[in-house]
């Protein structure tokens, strides 16, 4: 017996406007190349026609149908035995303190390394299929060098629960990061649009968005003064890619030890990547609406860092 085909998702257009754009206005808690694929592959109808343009401009009236297939087999990512940082877990979801150096999905040149080959073994394959094969549970990423707290849905349910929160700003992130130089003020919001860097390919920008730059949002406060570096508490409101690395550079005080948005200052003490780390995760729980927060230690490396900083500013005398 053939499994049963997915009920499609009815929506009607209130407005003029771009396929692509309703619906990531409409589905948020699908990640965009998700929505691209499902308008290519044919899952999307326009007025009882199969749909396949994302650009399509929509007229107020228009009815669309959106079939959402099952998450395919993930026979093409193998299990990795690798031991977790598990700080929280039940039938849902977990949330893990992700080390140094682990990239979050598959990528070029990380096809069977990386946390979701992790959390296939730990979990035994029981991950949400809503970021697609390649992304199981994964509701939102760190970067690779970027250590801490990270959510993991292992039900569709929970996935789309959590990335509701996300996106309505509910689900509360906090990152401690060692920046360069000490911010004349104690607080502030940067509210800065990011986009794909222009020339590098590899770096984010501050991009307007007329120039293809995304609303991008954060919050900060200093922790601690120590001469030339200072801690400081950052607090996400949107989350673009390397969202906390470019608004900090962007307001001339960088992460420390950040091999793209620094300058690479030697600081005595030898980083694996960037002082960013994603300190506490506060959500709700996505089926019994419980308050969740998890707080990731910091790796010993930030802890030794910041002992040599405080060490330093002592001697100073400053």
């Amino acid at each position: 017996m053939s499994d049963p085909i997915p009920e499609p998702i009815s929506l009607i257009a209130e407005t003029s406007d771009r396929l692509d754009r309703l619906l990531a206005h409409q589905l948020n808690h699908l990640s965009r190349s998700r929505l691209q694929h499902l308008i290519e592959q044919g899952y999307i109808r326009l007025n009882d026609v199969t749909c396949t343009q994302k650009k399509q401009k929509l007229k107020p009236g228009d009815r669309l149908e959106i079939t959402i297939p099952e998450a395919e087999p993930l026979d093409t990512l193998t299990p990795l035995d690798l031991r977790l940082d598990v700080l929280y877990e039940d039938d849902d979801l977990l949330i893990i303190n992700k080390p140094v150096g682990l990239v979050v999905h598959p990528a070029p040149g990380h096809a069977q390394d990386t946390l979701v080959n992790a959390l296939l073994h730990h979990c035994k394959g029981q991950l949400s299929g809503i970021g697609g094969t390649q992304r199981p549970g994964i509701v939102h990423r760190l970067d690779k060098d970027t250590t801490g707290a990270i959510v993991v849905a292992k039900t569709d349910l929970a996935h789309q629960q959590l990335q509701a929160q996300i996106a309505a700003k509910t689900a509360r992130r906090e990152y401690l990061g060692l920046v360069y130089g000490s911010p004349r003020d104690d607080h502030g919001t940067i509210d800065r649009p990011i986009g794909r860097h222009p020339v590098d390919r590899k770096k984010m920008a501050i991009l307007e968005v007329e120039q293809g730059g995304r609303l991008a949002v954060t919050h900060w406060q200093v922790m601690e003064r120590l001469g030339h570096y200072t801690l400081v508490l950052f607090r996400l409101e949107t989350g673009r890619t390397h969202q906390i690395r470019v608004h900090s550079a962007a307001i001339g005080h960088p992460i420390v030890g950040d091999p793209l948005y620094s300058s690479g200052q030697t600081i005595g003490v030898n980083l694996p990547g960037q002082a960013l780390h994603a300190w506490k995760l506060t959500l709700r729980h996505p089926r019994t609406g419980e308050e969740i927060a998890a707080v990731a230690d910091p790796p010993p490396v930030f802890d030794k860092l910041l002992r040599v900083l405080k060490n330093r500013h002592v001697r100073s005398g400053k």
